[in-house]
């Protein structure tokens, strides 16, 4: 009897084709924990709450028709989880060494694209490593499976309680950048129901001229994003725009405390996503300054994720976000000059339209030959020098199968040329920045990561001289100009 294929979504196809040798598709995330966590626990575990998606039991396939789930006929859980062991001292840097040579790692083509790593560290305690393909979810839906394996209360260990979490800690994030972006997503529901209607039947436009005047407007916006998009120019050359090696080195910063990058956010007028997208335009400057670059007047762009999933499908696998291009102001080094131009940056994304117009380009490139959409991809990375991805956490500590989660991390993939990402993780009142960097690119990430540090500190500290609010319209007229690009001597 043959395996049972389920077609793939068109989006979910064009994320499984972009692998390549220098960038894998892979979603690799950490979860650290001050006790032993067993193979047995965790098996338990994973066979109780994440194979209860059934996507997981799958192997994605490729044919002249199409891409496919198929069922993997000879599925065994023991051949998805490995058990390792930490060098002496165990410590972070030991951890990071052993996350970066297993995002420069492909993952085994035989079976379903995901894998667990338990990790024995010194003293007792336990580091727990998820890779998968990014072709089974997005950053978001992979969050939301992860915290689904947790509890809010410890349970006696070895035991799982029947029910998960509570619905509670489901509700979707009142965050900055949910807030942010609540326009696009309610125009993707209400574009999608519009196309629906476009296909069912045209009579309703024809009654309502009205609603078509609002549809064509949809149409005009994104057609002239689009055509944005397909004009930006190309991110200057810099040391983070070099040829790519393969190799991936990933490392992370002291967490923030949550509660002062609120209050210096509400200080300077300014969302706690501009602080954080402020000081990682400021650790990206000033590396820039020292691999000698000048800077005067520069900005990159970022390549940001936009949730537009529905709350409703919060648990639903696949991929549903689009992008936007944001404009990091690395070439301002006062701190509150460049909180203002990031401030300034993000309010005029406010209601863009490019979230709907990469998804949609996502949904295209899938249903196109790979040869095109290789050479889009090439073009659209070429107009951004990172990935940056914001995801919120819970804000209350959580349980594994009765062990408490101490902290967390994520590393997202890039795509194309791209080779840094940056990765902003909140839990549990504290703030987590991690790097993963092409080792051509970045000779040592941990260097990127202590800047974050201290660029919060620059800010906290020229926040408390203030006040800076009086300032802000001033402040944001001081954001970066981008240079042009120098041609090429023949």
């Amino acid at each position: 009897m043959p395996p049972v294929r389920q077609r793939m979504s068109s989006i979910d196809t064009a994320w499984l084709r972009m692998d390549t040798p220098e960038n894998l598709m892979m979603i690799t995330g950490i979860m650290t924990f001050d006790t032993t966590l067993t193979r047995q626990v965790l098996r338990e575990l994973l066979a109780e709450r994440f194979l209860r998606f059934p996507r997981f039991r799958t192997i994605p396939r490729t044919d002249v028709l199409g891409a496919w789930w198929e069922e993997d006929p000879f599925f065994d859980l023991d051949r998805h989880i490995h058990e390792l062991s930490l060098p002496e001292p165990g410590g972070e840097r030991e951890l990071a060494a052993l996350v970066s040579d297993l995002s420069s790692t492909p993952l085994p083509t035989n079976k379903p694209l995901w894998e667990y790593h338990l990790v024995e560290r010194p003293g007792g305690r336990t580091a727990l490593i998820n890779r998968i393909h990014h072709a089974y979810a997005d950053g978001i839906a992979m969050i939301r499976v992860m915290l689904s394996m947790t509890d809010k209360l410890a349970v006696v260990q070895g035991e799982l309680p029947e029910k998960g979490r509570s619905r509670k800690s489901m509700q979707k994030p009142n965050t900055p950048l949910a807030r942010l972006y609540e326009p696009a997503r309610d125009l993707v529901r209400g574009s999608m129901r519009a196309t629906q209607k476009l296909w069912t039947g045209g009579l309703e436009l024809a009654m309502d001229p009205g609603q078509a005047s609002d549809w064509a407007m949809h149409g005009l916006g994104l057609a002239t994003e689009l055509a944005k998009v397909a004009l930006m120019s190309d991110d200057p050359i810099t040391c983070l725009k070099k040829p790519l090696g393969g190799r991936k080195q990933v490392a992370w910063a002291d967490p923030l405390p949550l509660t002062e990058v609120k209050a210096l956010g509400k200080a300077l007028g300014c969302t706690v996503n501009d602080v954080l997208l402020s000081c990682a335009a400021g650790t990206l400057g000033h590396y820039l300054r020292e691999q000698g670059h000048d800077l005067e007047g520069l900005g990159i762009r970022a390549s940001v994720p936009v949730n537009m999933r529905p709350p409703e499908q919060a648990l639903k696998l696949g991929n549903h976000f689009g992008l936007v291009f944001l404009e990091l102001p690395v070439g301002i080094a006062n701190p509150i000059d460049r909180i203002y131009a990031v401030h300034k940056n993000m309010k005029e994304l406010k209601g863009s339209y490019q979230p709907l117009v990469a998804l949609g380009l996502l949904a295209a490139l899938g249903l196109a030959p790979a040869a095109v959409q290789s050479a889009a991809l090439d073009m659209l990375s070429s107009k951004a020098s990172t990935v940056m991805s914001n995801v919120p956490g819970p804000r209350e500590p959580l349980y594994l199968a009765g062990h408490e989660l101490v902290d967390q991390m994520f590393w997202v993939p890039q795509t194309g040329k791209v080779g840094v990402g940056v990765s902003i993780l909140s839990y549990n009142g504290r703030v987590h920045f991690g790097i993963i960097a092409d080792s051509e690119l970045v000779d040592d990430p941990w260097e990127l990561t202590r800047g974050f540090n201290k660029e919060f500190e620059k800010l906290m500290m020229l926040a408390l001289i203030g006040p800076w609010e009086a300032n802000k319209e001033a402040k944001a007229k001081t954001t970066a100009k981008r240079k042009p690009r120098k041609k090429k001597s023949s």
